[in-house]
């Protein structure tokens, strides 16, 4: 029989990947630009937060330092996207 924390465990992760499914039909079907960026930045977080749950189901250290690798490239990217979008270049 599976214990509380199994179960809270499972519907975590059911939940995350529901939202990851949402997430990416608004990030190809998004009508404009900013809906995708917004879109594809609830997606990173999304991974990282699957990261963690994974992290606390199997114990292990590896999945938080995915996470954390997940979160540190998704908040650059976002940035870089948000920076495009406003001046049309990421570079000054």
């Amino acid at each position: 029989m599976a214990t509380l924390l199994e179960v809270a465990i499972a519907y975590a992760l059911v939940c995350v990947l529901l939202a990851m499914v949402f997430c990416a039909i608004r990030l190809l079907a998004g009508p404009a630009a900013h809906d995708r960026v917004l879109a594809l930045d609830t997606l990173w977080m999304c991974g990282m937060l699957a990261a963690i749950v994974l992290g606390i189901r199997y114990g292990t250290q590896i999945y938080f330092e995915i996470a954390i690798l997940v979160a540190l490239v998704g908040f650059v990217s976002t940035i870089a996207m948000a920076k495009f979008l406003m001046r049309g270049e990421i570079i000054e």
